[in-house]
Parts: C-alpha cells; sequence; structure tokens
C-alpha cells in the first residue's frame, strides 16, 4: 500500500528561516525547495535531499521534537557529526542499533535528529 517516504514536517519558531537555511542547506546539503505560494505565506522552509524532504513549518506556540525525530542514513557518518558539531550542537553516539553506526543531535530549534550509516 505505501510505497516510499515523501517527507517528514518538523516545527520551527516564526522567522528563523535563515537559520533553518544556515543549518539544513549549508551544514547538511540539502537544496531548499520552494513552498507552494499560498503555503509560502504562512512561513517556514522546505529542504531536498536523495529523494527525500524535511518540511519546517511555523508553529505559534513552538516546542521543539524531543522524542519524535526523523533517521536520516547519511554515506559518511563521521563527516555528518563532524559538520553538525561545527554548529555547536552536540553529537550524541549511540550504539544500540544492530547494523547501524548512529549519532543524535538537534537543529537549531532543537528538534531531535538520528544520523545513521549502515556498519561494514
Amino acid at each position: 500500500m505505501l510505497s516510499r517516504l515523501h517527507h517528514v514536517q518538523l516545527a520551527m519558531p516564526a522567522g528563523r528561516e535563515d537559520d533553518a537555511r544556515a543549518f539544513f542547506v549549508g551544514v547538511l546539503g540539502m537544496t531548499e525547495i520552494d513552498k507552494p505560494p499560498v503555503l509560502a505565506a504562512r512561513g517556514g522552509a522546505w529542504f531536498r535531499d536523495g529523494g527525500f524532504e524535511i518540511h519546517l513549518g511555523v508553529e505559534a506556540e513552538f516546542a521543539p521534537a524531543r522524542k519524535a525525530h526523523p533517521g536520516l542514513v547519511v554515506d559518511d557518518l563521521d563527516e555528518a557529526a563532524r559538520r553538525v558539531a561545527t554548529t555547536g550542537q552536540d553529537v550524541t553516539w549511540d550504539t544500540e542499533f544492530p547494523g547501524f553506526r548512529r549519532f543524535y543531535a538537534h537543529d537549531p530549534f532543537g528538534n531531535r535528529l538520528e544520523f545513521l550509516q549502515p556498519a561494514g
């Protein structure tokens, strides 16, 4: 019935689109994509890489997602950790997922992100 995941929606505070761009484009290397005009008026930003999108939507009473998170598969986990660490975000390594190396970090708004690379 389901064929693939199109996007994950994360929340962000109003007026911080430049922070989103600096992280998702500048650090993670994603590409910003245009939001449909009717949605662009709401603020936020959308990013794509590898056929997967992260949509950041403005939430008036913003609270970061601390448990729920996207799991992002990367080609070079150590390089991803190095790049995320340059932003001042903590990189928390976790070895409890068999078959994968992984770490957790946060976007500029405090939303939890999981980065994974298949082991071996």
